[in-house]
């Protein structure tokens, strides 16, 4: 699987749980302690608006503080919808994969960028999850592929405060092993 591929299959993944979300469980508490069920979406959103802005070659000074704040309104999973959409075809255009983004930490290629959203979608997808008491169980393809990545570069989400300290995996499964990697 390409990067743009296994992208588009996290983020349904997190859109296809976040079409779960009931009325009363936008206020809900999430794995991630300083985001409600509201915030989460609106953080994952964020992202997927940054994504559309970085694969166009846009930097971080370009978009300005444009994407913060509070980016769902009054139909949080509308926008959810359109910001994915208009991320994974971002990422699917014709020679996307092989530009360079321009991240607030430096460049990096696009194919890595779409790595690093990947893995930003699977495991908000379980955090959203057991916010809502939807199905938590993840893509087992995607679950490999991120854990692979998790395992070289835990640290570096680590240390920019991405993911809290690792914790021991509640079972041998690489599900179980990869949300411990990220702190869960």
């Amino acid at each position: 699987m390409n990067e743009a591929t296994t992208f588009r299959q996290a983020s349904d993944g997190f859109l296809r749980r976040a079409r779960q979300i009931k009325a009363d469980q936008w206020s809900a508490a999430t794995p991630c302690t300083e985001w409600n069920v509201r915030a989460l979406v609106n953080h994952v959103a964020g992202e997927y608006l940054w994504v559309t802005e970085m694969m166009a070659g846009r930097t971080v000074a370009d978009v300005g503080d444009r994407l913060d704040g509070d980016l769902l309104g009054e139909e949080p999973l509308e926008v959810l919808i359109n910001a994915q959409r208009e991320a994974v075809a971002a990422v699917e255009e014709p020679g996307g994969l092989g530009r360079t983004v321009h991240l607030s930490f430096g460049d990096v290629p696009a194919a890595e960028y779409a790595k690093q959203m990947t893995i930003d979608s699977v495991i908000h997808s379980w955090d959203l999850a057991r916010a809502t008491d939807g199905d938590d169980r993840l893509d087992p393809d995607l679950v490999e592929l991120c854990y692979a990545e998790l395992e070289k570069s835990a640290e570096d989400w680590r240390s920019g405060g991405a993911f809290g300290p690792a914790m021991a995996p509640s079972d041998e499964s690489t599900q179980a092993k990869l949300l411990a990697l990220s702190g869960r």
